[in-house]
């Protein structure tokens, strides 16, 4: 194993709880190849892919537990998918790369932190606005290699457009198809080159995405391993900034 047995675990950890809410986990997934000094041309293809599988599994779960409002995704999707690709084609100067990285991860950690409950006071979508935020999501999530639900989500909730649920089964949906935009366009650009383990990789992320969705729909609130993840996503910021 070239990058050792605890990445691998934290690879696990990460999808579990990223899973559990809905996410793909690309954020983490970054964070921790930052901490383990993966190169920044490898880190976008590998999360993205890590990403599409981990997000499939959590919506699926989400999807059986009757929580997907298609009227609700298709706002958001309508520009993120052709966003995704074009941001995917981008070459981004290495040290800009590190910065924007860093503010993302540090945004990942507000809304690990960010608590909410279920609203019974849910507000239409206001389409236009939605649409908007699809186009600027999409185009950074295949810039920097993220799915985009982890700035998706607190906007639903904050707004009032969907229950916590219903977030995660949009947000899942949302992150596989950006991601699936995002590895299209890396390809169609020759820049398609995950890190040489992905298979390892996949096989933890997979496992622990099983595992999340478990517990999303047990309704456990896996609270220690947010702050775990929180403090992950911090030291990686500091790190991609300062070091």
């Amino acid at each position: 194993m070239e990058y050792g047995i605890v990445f691998y675990f934290l690879i696990f950890i990460i999808a579990a709880l990223y899973s559990s809410v809905g996410h793909g986990g690309a954020s983490g997934y970054l964070a921790i190849m930052a901490i383990f000094a993966v190169s920044p041309e490898n880190m976008r293809a590998s999360a993205l892919i890590l990403n599409l599988f981990v997000s499939a599994i959590s919506f699926y779960a989400y999807y059986r537990g009757g929580y997907f409002r298609l009227k609700l995704l298709w706002p958001f999707i309508l520009l993120s998918v052709p966003m995704s690709f074009i941001g995917a084609r981008v070459s981004v100067d290495p040290a800009l790369y590190r910065i924007i990285l860093a503010v993302f991860l540090v945004l990942a950690v507000f809304r690990m932190l960010f608590s909410a409950r279920d609203s019974v006071h849910i507000r239409p979508v206001n389409i236009p606005l939605g649409v908007g935020l699809g186009a600027v999501l999409g185009f950074f999530s295949g810039l920097i290699g993220i799915g985009g639900g982890i700035i998706l989500s607190p906007v639903l909730l904050l707004l009032r457009w969907a229950t916590i649920r219903e977030t995660a089964a949009v947000s899942a949906i949302f992150i596989f198809l950006n991601s699936a935009s995002g590895i299209a366009g890396l390809a169609s650009s020759g820049g398609l080159n995950p890190v040489n383990e992905i298979y390892l990789m996949l096989a933890a992320g997979i496992t622990g995405s099983f595992a999340g969705s478990w517990i999303g729909q047990a309704k456990l609130t896996p609270l220690k391993l947010t702050y775990l993840l929180a403090g992950v996503l911090l030291f990686a910021s500091y790190k991609l900034i300062y070091l």
